[in-house]
This record gives C-alpha cells, structure tokens and sequence, in this order.
C-alpha cells in the first residue's frame, strides 16, 4: 500500500517537483518584477508581468476556483529572490501537480485515498510498551467512533502487523463519500494521506470531523511517543517541519474549496 502511495505521490512530484532536485546554480534566475491575481471567467489567475502563470511542465493556465488560493500562489511568487525555488513555493507546486495531472487522475487518487484508509495507520495498534497502546487508543478509538457514527460504517482494528480485511460495507461507504469530488480537493486529500499516514483522518479532515491539529497529533502518536523517550532528533525535526508545511498548504486548500 505505502508503495502504491509513493507512485501516486511520484506522479504529483513529476508535474513541479523536477527544479526541486536542482542546486541553488541551477535554479532558474527570476524574470519578472510584478506579481498579481486576476479574476477570469473560470476563477482566478496569477500574473508575473500582467502574463498568467502556466505550470512547469506541459505549460497548461493555471486558474484555481478560489482567490484566497490565487494570493497564496501569488505570496510565493512574490517572495522569491534571485532565484524561483520551487521548494519554497508548496501551494504553487500543489496546484500545479494537479493542473498537470488532469481529471484523468481523478479515479485513481480518490480510490487510492480508499485503499489507503483499508489499511490505516489507526487500524494497527502496537502490543507494546502500555504508554504508547493507552495514547493510540485515546486519540484513535475516538477518531474511529466518530468515523464509524458519521458514515454509518464499522471498524476493525487489529494489534500488530498482520493485515485485517475491512468490512466491504465500510470501504465503499467511504468510496462513496469521494464520489464527485473535483481534482483539485482529491489532490490535496493524497498528499495530506501522504503526510499523515492515513486515508481516514483525511477524509475525516475533509468532513469537518476533525480539526487541523487533531489530524496532525493523531497521525504523529508514535513519533511523539518515540521523542517523549529518546529526544528528538535535529535532521527528523526538521524533515517534519518541512511534512507540516505541506500539510498546511493542502488544508488551506481543502478550506478555500469546501468555502
């Protein structure tokens, strides 16, 4: 399953992150003074020079349905200095990976979401030590009960590695909650599964069931549970500073749609 996810995040990656890759020499020098946001027929635009932006790639318009999301896009471009760093840059990457994908890739990351939530992080629970069983079950039983009581649907957790089959009933319910949601949510709900592990709390998240901090906490229990007992390490705090701001880019996405 991770590495089903992998292919599918590779596939994002592929329609911006390709500059991600390059050194700072290699990076392309900045080419324009003035960045803007302008209405269209379809949404709104980003303009470097009073020209729209198109994505890296296939050099298709960027338009995004949402202004607040056109003035993220544009903040980033603003800020950039000699040299664009798409690395600095992760609501435009996002946006991107999602023009580039194409509605082609709608069936395959709402299902992938599903297959993902199939196999949850909150569904397999460690057999020890009892500090870090007692943390999963506080915040993963809860999360699970108000799952299961929204959709109507049952879990089956299980303790260890060994795989559990999910009710059928369960894993369409779900599928048939994502029916009908455009590419642009679907993106953001792969990379927030890509983030935190977990189909379930992002769509969850995307229900309003949870807020923005519950998912992060939920989906770092082990982690945590980990520094709480070892200290934390400078290089993974680091890595995990960087997951957090991809993870609040994709929220303040999913936010600026369901608006």
């Amino acid at each position: 399953m991770r590495d089903q996810l992998d292919d599918i995040q590779k596939h994002l990656n592929d329609g911006y992150g390709r500059a991600q890759h390059l050194n700072k020499v290699e990076l392309p020098k900045r080419f324009y003074k003035d960045v803007g946001v302008a209405p269209v027929d379809a949404g709104f635009v980003v303009t470097l020079d009073g020209r729209q932006v198109r994505t890296p790639g296939t050099k298709l318009p960027v338009v995004v349905p949402a202004a607040s999301i056109a003035t993220a896009m544009a903040e980033q471009w603003a800020a950039q200095g000699e040299f664009i760093d798409p690395a600095t840059m992760p609501t435009v990457r996002l946006i991107n990976s999602a023009i580039e994908s194409g509605d082609a890739m709608i069936p395959a990351f709402r299902d992938e979401v599903v297959k993902f939530a199939a196999s949850d992080l909150m569904l397999y629970r460690a057999e020890s030590p009892q500090e870090l069983v007692s943390e999963q079950e506080l915040a993963w039983d809860n999360a699970l009960v108000t799952l299961a009581r929204h959709f109507g649907v049952s879990f089956q957790p299980t303790v260890g590695i060994i795989h559990q089959s999910q009710p059928k009933t369960t894993l369409d319910r779900l599928a048939e909650s994502l029916q009908g949601e455009n590419l642009l949510v679907l993106t953001a709900l792969v990379s927030i599964t890509g983030l935190t592990g977990s189909g379930l709390l992002a769509i969850g998240l995307w229900n309003k069931l949870f807020s923005t901090d519950q998912v992060w906490k939920a989906a770092h229990i082990d982690e945590d549970f980990q520094i709480s007992q070892w200290g934390e390490d400078e290089e993974a705090a680091e890595r995990r500073a960087k997951r957090r701001v991809e993870f609040d880019t994709a929220v303040a996405v999913l936010d600026a749609l369901r608006s």
